[in-house]
């Protein structure tokens, strides 16, 4: 059984992790030194110009460490010709060897450079997709023999100053853990700690730890149960934290920064990489953004809390009465505001999903839709679309609008105001006014919507205190997550409202969420926001997903090209999850996630899978993506794109 207790206090406070430093190259990370920035090559590693050239433009940006693929023997030893360039030119920045399936390359690499990857999933396995009983003595036959193999790389590191990194990818444990554990994060967690019982039997403690996945929520989980499982053991090993495969655009930054910004909100991670499906140096303005806001980041006051409902290794959805279409088994609702718009008129709502056809008085409605408009004091002259309601400040509300409209309420008003349940109310609340007199009427008014606020530094955590309280308490209202920002950079926002609202959506919580930003932001760019936001921790699907990894030296076609192309094909297969991957090192297990996938296995081919098995092989390349659309069509899963005018 899970001794969640341990880990649960960091869920309703802010204190970094203090985990045990690890020198890399002379730039250490862990202990006290401030969280780093990395990111890998998408060269050749045999083009030794073209890959110094990258990694200069990496390091120019901030990149703090530089991964570069070495798949075989030759690619490893080139590492040196690689380094010493770099070094030549001035630039000492640590460099990681990534290692996939060959212990040698391993081995080579790490009398080269200043850090090694390795995947415990297949450095010392070849998957099969085998599933077998094995008995407590065949499970220990088995980890005898991955000793063999893998104590040689210890030695070696332990011998020239190299660190490692023991890097656990969801997609790609070996079929021995998934025969006893299951493709499940406490698998994840268990496939590292058979590599890291090894390191400390040789005495080599010099190790970073990830557990990655493309799915946030599988991820989080991950990392969390990793940390419990070390403290258990006495272990301190610092952390690299990473979606793998994330994407590419706002969809890339959005689910990286709802995995990683949840998980340093729980003050965990070390050093951070986004995986983007763009160039590399373009991962290094979100890792940063998001990694500087802990600089200064203050451990928080919060006060504790008796009993802890949430089970921070599992995504248990809270339950909530529906009041409207909000709570119970409904999907999350957004809400917009408009409060600022001095006149609303019906082309405004184009931007949150709405476009008016006067010819025939009707609305086009787009899957991206808000839900609830908020109005402020203005009013609406105009027939609204069926499916959008609006919300109203309360001392100008007309009670004869309730069929369309509601009040928002401050606390004080709806204390002084009788129960009455023949209209729907909102209730702005933070975690400060809410007190037993508070939830018992809440309990008894079944026509409530809480709208939770916060101003605390430690914001995230205050939200999901109050959660807590609810919870124990027995109120099952529905709640809107609503965070406010006063902030220029719109990609500061995304990051920002990615992980103060996705890290609640991650544990289950939350009816809806609204994101109250100056009007100067464009109302579509919130919309869209809040949508990717839901989409990207799981709680409300609401477009195609795609699961492409960032590229690297492996990479047999130009990924950023291909995955546009086939975004440009799919983009309306609402729910489809689509896997694009460079390479079969992150074939099929990478995007096991994925409903179809679209897989580089030779210079020029392609091969086409449905979930993890292999359904088209070799196709060319040219005729890969018309062969991918007839392959969701055969599945029965493709649709013709419609025009409703958005």
């Amino acid at each position: 059984m899970i001794k969640s207790l341990q880990y649960c206090n960091s869920l309703i406070k802010y204190e970094r992790r203090i985990s045990r430093e690890v020198s890399i190259g002379g730039v250490s990370l862990g202990a006290h030194n401030p969280i780093r920035v990395q990111s890998m090559t998408t060269t050749n590693t045999m083009d030794t110009a073209s890959t110094v050239d990258q990694s200069i433009k990496m390091i120019d940006a901030g990149c703090e460490y530089v991964r570069i693929t070495a798949p075989s023997r030759k690619e490893a030893e080139n590492l040196r010709n690689i380094k010493d360039r770099l070094r030549s030119m001035g630039y000492n920045t640590p460099l990681i060897a990534d290692i996939h399936f060959t212990p040698k390359a391993a081995e080579i690499a790490a009398r080269i450079v200043e850090k090694v990857r390795i995947n415990p999933g297949n450095f010392a396995d070849k998957k099969k997709f085998n599933y077998i009983e094995y008995s407590d003595f065949q499970y220990q036959q088995e980890i005898d023999r991955i000793r063999k193999k893998f104590s040689p790389l210890v030695k070696i590191c332990k011998e020239y100053g190299t660190a490692m990194r023991i890097g656990t990818n969801h997609g790609s444990l070996s079929d021995r853990i998934l025969s006893r554990y299951g493709d499940t994060p406490l698998g994840m967690v268990e496939s590292a700690l058979e590599f890291i019982r090894i390191c400390e039997y040789e005495n080599f403690y010099n190790i970073v730890l990830s557990m990655k996945s493309s799915n946030p929520i599988v991820m989080v989980q991950a990392y969390r149960l990793l940390v419990n499982k070390m403290n258990d053991e006495g272990m301190d090993y610092p952390l690299h934290l990473g979606v793998t495969e994330a994407g590419d655009g706002e969809d890339g930054r959005v689910k990286s920064s709802v995995g990683i910004g949840t998980l340093l909100e729980d003050g965990l991670g070390d050093t951070v990489r986004v995986s983007l499906t763009e160039d590399p140096e373009n991962e290094i303005l979100p890792a940063s953004l998001l990694s500087n806001r802990y600089i200064d980041r203050k451990a928080s006051t919060i006060p504790a809390i008796t009993i802890n409902p949430i089970n921070p290794f599992e995504c248990v959805k809270r339950k909530s009465i529906p009041v409207l279409n909000i709570g119970d088994n409904n999907p999350p609702r957004v809400v917009i505001s408009m409060a600022r718009n001095k006149n609303i008129s019906r082309s405004n709502l184009e931007s949150v999903g709405y476009r008016y056809f006067d010819i025939d008085d009707k609305w086009g409605i787009s899957d991206q839709a808000c839900d609830y408009l908020y109005i402020g004091r203005n009013n609406i002259d105009f027939k609204l679309p069926g499916t959008l309601r609006l919300i109203q400040d309360y001392d100008c509300w007309n009670p004869s609008m309730a069929n369309f409209s509601s009040p928002l309420m401050c606390l004080d008003d709806y204390l002084e105001s009788p129960i009455d349940q023949s209209f729907v109310k909102f209730l702005s609340v933070n975690s400060k006014e809410i007190d037993d007199i508070v939830i018992n009427k809440i309990n008894i008014d079944k026509s409530v919507v809480l709208v939770l606020t916060s101003d605390s530094s430690c914001a995230l955590q205050d939200q999901r205190r109050l959660f807590m309280r609810l919870i124990n308490n027995s109120c099952d209202a529905p709640v809107i997550i609503t965070r406010s920002y006063e902030i220029d950079s719109y990609d500061l926002l995304q990051l920002y409202a990615s992980t103060d609202i996705g890290g609640l959506f991650i544990d289950g919580l939350g009816d809806g969420l609204f994101i109250d930003v100056d009007q100067g932001y464009k109302l579509d760019k919130v919309n869209a926001l809040s949508f990717g936001i839901l989409q990207a921790s799981r709680a409300r699907i609401s477009k195609t997903e795609y699961i492409s990894c960032p590229s690297c030296g492996r990479t047999l076609f130009d990924l950023q090209e291909t995955t546009a192309k086939i975004r440009a094909r799919t983009d309306h297969l609402k729910g489809i999850k689509i896997g694009v991957m460079g390479c079969i090192v992150n074939g099929p297990g990478e995007m096991a996630d994925a409903d179809y996938g679209y897989v580089g296995t030779g210079k020029g081919l392609i091969s086409l899978y449905k979930g993890q098995e292999v359904v088209k092989s070799n196709i060319p390349s040219i005729n890969a993506v018309d062969e991918l659309i007839s392959l969701i069509n055969d599945y029965g899963d493709w649709i013709d794109p419609k025009d409703d005018g958005l």
